[in-house]
């Protein structure tokens, strides 16, 4: 409890300090800065359609968000999100295009698995390359995020797409995620819709992975100390290949939101770089899958608001803001942690005079 605490506090602070900080930026550019978070929050939370852009936008960080947490918690530090999204999302595409006339109980988990396959399968070469020959997950997965964006581009333009456009075919009706206004009447007019759902049962289904499971427990002991883990007969370097492949399959899964719940094709350049914010998402959020969600919502909010206020301040903003948050997170999370383990030290010591 004490640490959740303090990580509360971590985070807490970083957010406050980082709003003063945009607030001076704001005053700087001539603005108001009280006129500028107000109306922020009036258009994003203000109204049912902002509500559901948030959570829309939201939807693709959680996945990239859990996929980043799963390999920082083992100890590992993926940035092919990017690529696992694409390849994902692509085979999202192939599959729904390709399967018109079979029905959406079919066509919808199918769909699913392709997106988990492709995201897992492009993060299968990091895992192999960090398990049999130690190579830095960094350096291969940055690689992969390049071959990613190269191949898929290739496809669409040559192979997959529709002449004159840089998307794919539609998929098929059965494919197709159902938005959230038309299963519950909510947020009319939003491209919100059921990948939402899915992302917080994976966001439940992580945490209880991790902190229910045999594997999830060997993942976390690799991750806090790889050394003792191989002492307790853990194989660690299997270990490190099955978290890139769960890291994988969930930021493949993120495609689920675009290509079956919004736009109904895979188009190039849809990520807008959400595999790398994921990364942020993960930091903030402690690599908690439950805190996931809502660091999410925070990124996705100030994505979205950034696009209300634009009229009224640079749109950079929302990028100086993110970035600050992060960096008062590490800081001010190991202010905390550090302040405390002072204080434990002082309190033994003076329980021992």
């Amino acid at each position: 409890m004490m640490s959740i605490a303090r990580q509360g506090m971590g985070v807490a602070s970083a957010l406050l300090i980082a709003l003063v900080c945009g607030a001076l930026f704001i005053a700087a550019t001539g603005s108001d800065p009280l006129q500028v978070y107000s109306t922020m929050l009036v258009e994003t939370l203000g109204t049912s359609y902002g509500i559901g852009q948030v959570l829309f936008k939201a939807t693709t960080l959680i996945f990239t968000g859990l996929s980043a947490a799963i390999c920082f918690r083992a100890g590992l530090f993926n940035i092919g999100g990017e690529g696992q999204l694409m390849a994902g999302a692509f085979l999202i595409a192939v599959a729904g295009a390709f399967g018109g006339g079979l029905s959406p109980v079919v066509m919808i988990p199918l769909c699913i698995l392709a997106g988990i396959a492709g995201g897992a399968l492009w993060a299968l070469v990091p895992g192999i390359l960090k398990a049999r020959f130690g190579s830095h997950e960094v350096i291969n997965t940055i690689m992969m995020n390049y071959i990613a964006a190269a191949l898929v581009g290739f496809l669409v333009n040559s192979v997959f797409g529709v002449p004159a456009t840089v998307h794919t075919a539609v998929i098929a009706e059965g494919a197709q995620l159902p938005r959230l206004d038309n299963l519950f009447g909510l947020f009319q007019g939003s491209p919100a819709n059921a990948s939402f759902l899915l992302a917080v049962l994976c966001c439940v289904l992580v945490w209880l992975f991790f902190a229910r499971t045999r594997w999830g427990y060997e993942l976390r002991a690799v991750g806090l100390n790889p050394v003792a883990a191989a002492c307790a007969r853990i194989d660690v370097p299997s270990r490190y290949a099955i978290a890139l492949l769960l890291s994988g399959a969930f930021a493949g899964l993120g495609g689920s939101n675009f290509v079956m719940g919004y736009k109904r094709y895979y188009e190039i350049g849809f990520s807008d770089n959400a595999g790398f914010i994921g990364i942020a998402v993960a930091l903030l959020s402690n690599n908690n899958p439950i805190g996931v969600i809502f660091a999410s919502l925070f990124f996705a909010l100030l994505e979205y608001g950034g696009l209300t206020i634009n009229v009224l301040v640079p749109k950079e903003l929302v990028t100086i803001l993110q970035a600050i948050v992060i960096l008062l997170v590490v800081v001010l999370s190991k202010l905390f942690n550090d302040r405390f383990a002072v204080s434990r030290r002082h309190l033994f010591a003076g329980g021992g005079v």
